[in-house]
C-alpha cells in the first residue's frame, strides 16, 4: 500500500467528497470547509478544511457562528496532516476542547487476515430491527460508559430509511449481549468505515473484537469495497495491526459546546 496515495484518496472520498452519514443529515461546502449538519441527535461538524492562504481565524469564527446559529454544538474533526500546522491551537483559542487523539488505520480488504472465528459459546447476530438495536445500545453503554441514545436514534433511522448503508452486529453469549460493532457503507466510496466496536468488561481479552472486525471485513469485501477505515484507540490499534491495518495519520475531535 502506498500510504500517501491512500491517504489522499481517503481525503477525497470521505472528507472533501463526504456524503451525509444518515437520513436527514446535510453536507455542504462553505468556502474552504466541508461540513455536515446532522439530523436530530445526529453528528454535526467540519469534515474537511483547506485553509492555507485564508484567514484561518475568520473561517473558524464563521463555523462557530453558523452552528451556534442553528443551536448546535459541533465537532471539528482535525487530522494530523491538516494544515496549517497550528490549526489545533487556533481551535483551542476559539473555545474548542480536544478529545483523545485516535489513529486513522486503513487496510485493503483483500490483504486482511479474515480467518478469525467466534470463541466457543459466542454467536454473532445481525442487527436488523428495534430489538437488535436495543441489544447493541446496551453493550455500547456498558463498554464505553456513555449515553448511547444518539446511536439508537441513528441506527433506527438508517435501518428504516436506508438499511444497505449500515451493517450492525451483536455478539451473544447465551442470551446475554457481550460485544457489538457496526460498519458504515457509503454508496460510491471505496472505503467502508468500522465504528463502535466494544466489548463489556467481563468478556474482554477473548478475541471477540477481532472476530467482529473480520466479520465486517468479509461483508465489505463481498460488497465491493476496497478499503476499510478505523479511527483506532490505543486499545484497538495493536489488534488491528495484527489483522493487517496500517496507521496513516492521527485524528482528534475538537468539540465546541455553545453552552
Amino acid at each position: 500500500m502506498d500510504h500517501a496515495e491512500v491517504l489522499a484518496l481517503f481525503d477525497r472520498d470521505m472528507r472533501d467528497g463526504a456524503r451525509p452519514d444518515g437520513p436527514g443529515a446535510v453536507v455542504d461546502r462553505a468556502g474552504s470547509v466541508v461540513r455536515q449538519v446532522g439530523a436530530e441527535q445526529g453528528w454535526s461538524g467540519v469534515l474537511w478544511s483547506q485553509l492555507e492562504g485564508t484567514d484561518v481565524d475568520a473561517v473558524i469564527t464563521e463555523q462557530v457562528r453558523y452552528f451556534t446559529g442553528l443551536g448546535r454544538g459541533f465537532e471539528w474533526k482535525l487530522y494530523g496532516h491538516d494544515r496549517p500546522a497550528d490549526l489545533g491551537g487556533r481551535l483551542r483559542a476559539a473555545g474548542f476542547t480536544p478529545e483523545p487523539e485516535e489513529t486513522l488505520m486503513i487496510a485493503e480488504c483483500g490483504e486482511l487476515r479474515l480467518d478469525a472465528e467466534p470463541p466457543e459459546g459466542i454467536e454473532l447476530r445481525p442487527v436488523t430491527d428495534r430489538a437488535g438495536v436495543d441489544l447493541m445500545v446496551d453493550v455500547h453503554e456498558q463498554a464505553f460508559g456513555t449515553d448511547s441514545s444518539p446511536l439508537r436514534h441513528q441506527l433506527l433511522a438508517q435501518l428504516d430509511a436506508d438499511p444497505d448503508t449500515v451493517v450492525a452486529v451483536v455478539a451473544i453469549a447465551g442470551d446475554v449481549p457481550v460485544s457489538s460493532a457496526r460498519m458504515e457503507l457509503t454508496p460510491g466510496a471505496r472505503f467502508a468505515g468500522l465504528w463502535g466496536g466494544g466489548t463489556v468488561p467481563a468478556w474482554r481479552g477473548r478475541g471477540i473484537y477481532r472476530v467482529l472486525v473480520a466479520h465486517r471485513a468479509r461483508i465489505a469485501a463481498d460488497r465491493g469495497y476496497r478499503y476499510l477505515q478505523v479511527d483506532a484507540s490505543d486499545q484497538s490499534r495493536p489488534i488491528l495491526g495484527r489483522l493487517g491495518f496500517v496507521p496513516l495519520t492521527t485524528t482528534t475531535p475538537y468539540v465546541y459546546d455553545p453552552r
